[in-house]
């Protein structure tokens, strides 16, 4: 049986499935454009977007706020009609900018997270962006929505639930990991009674989506019967030709077994996943020196005195010939991603 339609407000999406947004260099342009053209929700990652220009190493910020609208205009070319926007974190230094770029690039939908995006319809006031805040408990959906009620009159046009299982940054303290996990699906439900609450009160349709662990068709129709309206997926996207990545980052997760998938530490304070490599083991013992600072994070989020190593530098390595080296963000079922495909395959095998 085929999937039901994915609506947020004058949007939909064929296929109630958006690919997670994932930095740095792995969904761009291609990926993005790949997913929105079977009906999907393509998502570009802002972070570090402009990494592979010349012009990078001199001008980051310049040259990632002028990339957004050229890898935004590729996606769509690819999409034809289909849905395409950005995923940019709130600890992102100039939140603000690139927001504002993405806006006038003429992105369909913004989704942010790490951290609580409290000034986000202010950015995008008088556009036609869509935005979606992440969340990960009831509490942070129910501080968000009244901020945002309270402050802007208005509530968010779909929401996406960040669960335990995914990959890159959690919303989470490493202790809290495996009782988030036994408990998520209770979240989801509270989160979504607080949802609830705000769909009566602006008289609006907001989604819940559902992010973190997903990649069958299974998994999909479990987290519907939960209440959700769709998924979010990003790792099983990385097993395919169109992923943005480059083939060293694909085979770590070809070659990924259950156990190489662990949680390690990140110098914005989160906890992260990741395949186990050099660069995990080395960072268990010892401070990797900065060689320089890219400015990708804002000052409140980062501490260039006393951070570990640079999170820029470490995922920059991983996709820029030096994997082993580098951070390899990957969900909890990264493991089962045993050969290259394509979006159109996945999305087949999906919706049937």
């Amino acid at each position: 049986m085929k999937l039901e339609p994915l609506k947020i407000g004058d949007l939909i999406a064929k296929v109630p499935i958006i690919q997670g947004g994932m930095g740095i260099g792995i969904s761009l342009h291609q990926l993005a454009g790949a997913v929105a053209k079977e009906g999907g929700i393509g998502i570009l990652s802002v972070a570090q977007i402009g990494y592979q220009k010349e012009k990078f190493e001199k001008s980051p910020l310049r040259t990632n706020l002028e990339t957004i609208g050229e890898q935004f205009k590729k996606a769509k070319a690819i999409a034809k009609d289909g849905i395409v926007g950005f995923n940019v974190m709130v600890a992102q230094f100039h939140y603000e900018k690139y927001i504002q770029k993405c806006v006038e690039a003429g992105a369909d939908v913004i989704i942010s997270g790490a951290g609580l995006p409290v000034d986000l319809p202010g950015l995008v006031e008088n556009s036609k962006t869509k935005i979606a805040p992440i969340v990960s408990s009831a509490k942070a959906a129910k501080v968000l929505l009244k901020t945002w009620a309270k402050r802007y009159n208005r509530t968010a046009d779909f929401i996406v639930i960040e669960g335990p299982l995914a990959g890159g940054h959690l919303g989470f303290k490493k202790d809290q990991i495996d009782t988030a996990i036994k408990t998520m699906d209770d979240e989801i439900k509270n989160i979504i009674e607080v949802v609830k609450q705000y769909s009566e009160t602006f008289n609006v349709t907001i989604p819940v989506i559902f992010a973190g662990g997903v990649f069958t068709r299974e998994d999909i129709d479990y987290y519907l019967s939960l209440g959700c309206s769709g998924v979010q997926m990003a790792t099983r996207f990385v097993g395919t030709i169109e992923c943005d990545a480059p083939d060293e980052f694909k085979q770590k997760y070809l070659n990924a077994k259950e156990d190489d998938i662990q949680i390690t530490k990140s110098p914005v304070g989160l906890p992260g996943r990741a395949i186990v490599n050099n660069f995990t083991e080395r960072i268990k013992h010892e401070d990797v020196p900065i060689k320089r600072c890219l400015s990708c994070l804002s000052y409140k989020h980062c501490d260039r005195k006393t951070i570990p190593y640079c999170i820029s530098e470490a995922l920059l390595n991983s996709v820029q010939g030096n994997a082993d080296n580098g951070l390899v963000f990957a969900g909890s079922n990264a493991y089962r991603v045993n050969e290259i495909t394509t979006v159109k395959a996945i999305f087949d095998e999906i919706n049937q």
